[in-house]
């Protein structure tokens, strides 16, 4: 036990301290920028033995899990879940009726919490309703057109009130909708099969919808997007033979690509450990005719996590949301110029509130900004100018390719939760990546060089608390699995 707090206490001091060592230079094969060397490996493994324990440090990063939980837990998730309960955050525009771009044979999950209930028009804020393609004063007032799925590119979209240079860009917002700096594949708000729904009524949580149509999904994100080769076996991949990564084949691989593949895969299992520390966390446990109640599943919860269980493939999925948590922490330090011009509301029309959703949008975005061991984005793409771009465009269509499967999920509930946050992490990727456009930002009026649309923002916010959510749910079940040890 002695030589556990020892091995800890001075790990910690370096993982929150130390710059890991940063090996420069380029990787044949799979063209890097540059590698990092993660520390503290010995205390990684020994904790590995006692599975509620989760702390040292991440890799590919400069920072420890315990900084991001007591940063996370004490000061930024009471913030976020009362901003995602106003209005202006709770609605979100999807459509659930899109046709799976990749197989034809994806059907509808019959459970009835598979099911998403959609907003009543008069259900929704005046402000919100009104369609407004911008948050200003003068942009809201832009007319409600009833548009179908093929957005007018005309000024006749635009009420005549408004000047022309609003006008124009309005124009431009349309056309950059399209450029090549968006990460995900966005719904159209305009087409007819395209609803509000409240995600205070359909929150994420255990449906039932299991078994080889959602491990189909999961599979044709890792193993046609991560850039793995068929060679390589996924660790306890559900439709193959096999368990564990027992001869360490798929961890050799992943350590051995270059920093930014190995950051889109680190990101993507990120967000399927908080999905799935959701399910288990809201985890219906009794289904009478008189009661339906929902909790924490321990036993679910370890089977996907428990080190011995997942034979050491659990400790790894959770230190990837850490992983994803800065990715997200880190966009929404980024954005803070976006959001504090004068101009920009967050509009609902009701004046009162829109003003305290600003200032406690602000504060959050404040404490991000004041993390003091920040994901580096400069350290991704920063090799040789043509190669740098290849892998990120690269980079970038395989997540707006992983966006599209979201839309074969054949639960609703997850088909919704699912786009939310593949969105919601498309956004924070762009914020990254337009550090220039971001820093050029006129104080007042429109930029065509870079905007986030409503449905943007929503989804930015929303997936953060999802993460958010899913760090501060950890020192729950670790508390739970306490009590029953």
């Amino acid at each position: 036990m002695l030589t556990l707090v020892l091995l800890l206490f001075s790990c910690v001091l370096s993982a929150r301290c130390k710059q890991h060592q940063t090996l420069k230079g380029q990787v044949d094969e799979q063209k890097c920028s540059y590698q990092r060397v993660c520390l503290c490996e010995d205390f990684y493994k020994l904790t590995n033995i006692f599975p509620t324990m989760l702390t040292g440090c991440l890799d590919d990063c400069t920072c420890d899990i315990e900084t991001i939980q007591d940063f996370n837990n004490k000061k930024l998730f009471p913030k976020i879940q009362e901003l995602l309960e106003s209005d202006y955050f709770r609605y979100y525009k999807v459509n659930l009726k899109k046709p799976c771009p990749f197989w034809s044979d994806s059907s509808h999950c019959g459970l009835r919490d598979c099911a998403v209930q959609p907003c009543e028009p008069n259900e929704i804020p005046a402000g919100i309703r009104s369609e407004s393609l911008k948050y200003t004063m003068e942009a809201n007032v832009i007319s409600q057109h009833d548009r179908d799925c093929e957005k007018a590119e005309k000024l006749g979209a635009v009420n005549n009130s408004l000047s022309e240079e609003t006008k124009q860009a309005v124009l431009d917002w349309n056309r950059h909708d399209d450029s090549t700096d968006n990460f995900c594949e966005v719904d159209d708000e305009h087409c007819p099969d395209a609803e509000y729904v409240d995600l205070l009524l359909n929150p994420e949580r255990y449906t039932g919808y299991k078994g080889p149509e959602a491990w189909k999904i999961w599979n044709s994100i890792y193993e046609e997007n991560c850039f793995k080769p068929n060679s390589i076996r996924r660790p306890f991949n559900p439709l193959l033979p096999g368990r564990g990564d027992e001869d360490g084949t798929f961890n050799s691989w992943l350590q051995g690509l270059c920093l930014e593949k190995r950051s889109f895969y680190r990101a993507v299992s990120g967000l399927h450990t908080s999905i799935n520390i959701h399910l288990s966390a809201r985890y219906l446990l009794r289904d009478t005719w008189y009661e339906r109640k929902w909790g924490h599943n321990i036993t679910e919860f370890k089977q996907r996590f428990d080190a011995q269980i997942t034979n050491g493939e659990g400790p790894r999925r959770l230190r990837n949301l850490y992983f994803l948590y800065l990715i997200e922490l880190r966009a929404l330090a980024k954005v803070l110029p976006f959001f504090e011009r004068s101009t920009f509301q967050l509009y609902t029309g009701n004046n009162a509130q829109d003003t305290k959703n600003k200032k406690l949008l602000l504060e959050i975005l404040h404490l991000a900004k004041s993390f003091p061991f920040p994901f580096d984005e400069h350290s991704l793409f920063a090799g040789e100018t043509k190669e740098a771009e290849n892998l990120k465009e690269e980079f970038r269509l395989h997540f707006k390719n992983i966006s599209k499967i979201m839309d074969c999920v054949g639960c609703f509930k997850c088909r919704l939760w699912g786009k939310l946050q593949t969105q919601g992490l498309g956004t924070a990727l762009k914020i990254l990546f337009s550090e220039k456009q971001i820093k050029n930002l006129p104080e007042s009026g429109p930029s065509q060089r870079f905007h986030l649309k409503r449905q943007d923002i929503v989804a930015l916010l929303n997936a953060f608390g999802r993460i958010s959510t899913s760090i501060q749910e950890l020192q729950n079940f670790t508390e739970l699995l306490e009590t029953v040890q």
